[in-house]
């Protein structure tokens, strides 16, 4: 089964989340995860997202880039946000950093999914 990994440009952890939500309320536009922003709000998961997120077949791993680095120890060098598509205990790149960062709402993000996995 095809799986999608999203990675936030964004470590984890409960101190990183308050900066992260500070950051996106005083420097919007300095932001360094356009992932967290088209998929999260300041404080909640964004609704249509969240309606595609749980409603879809599709799976889907969400880590923050600590975590990616420390479960799939990559070899290769990664830009962050970025999104894997992971079978058979492969991954490849699914959407890199740039791709990721020119998507400008959720919608954006779920019309590249569904056409993908039609």
């Amino acid at each position: 089964m095809k799986q999608l990994i999203l990675v936030y440009n964004a470590n984890s952890g409960w101190h990183n989340s308050v900066i992260d939500s500070l950051h996106k309320i005083v420097s919007p536009k300095t932001y360094d995860c356009n992932l967290c922003d088209i998929t999260f709000g300041v404080f909640s998961e964004k609704e249509v997202w969240k309606k595609f997120r749980t409603e879809t077949n599709i799976e889907m791993q969400f880590l923050h880039k600590n975590e990616f680095l420390e479960v799939y120890k990559p070899k290769e060098k990664y830009n962050f946000p970025i999104i894997f598509k992971s079978k058979d205990n492969k991954i490849e790149v699914f959407l890199k950093s740039e791709e990721v960062n020119a998507l400008k709402k959720p919608q954006d993000l779920i019309n590249v999914i569904k056409s993908s996995f039609k």
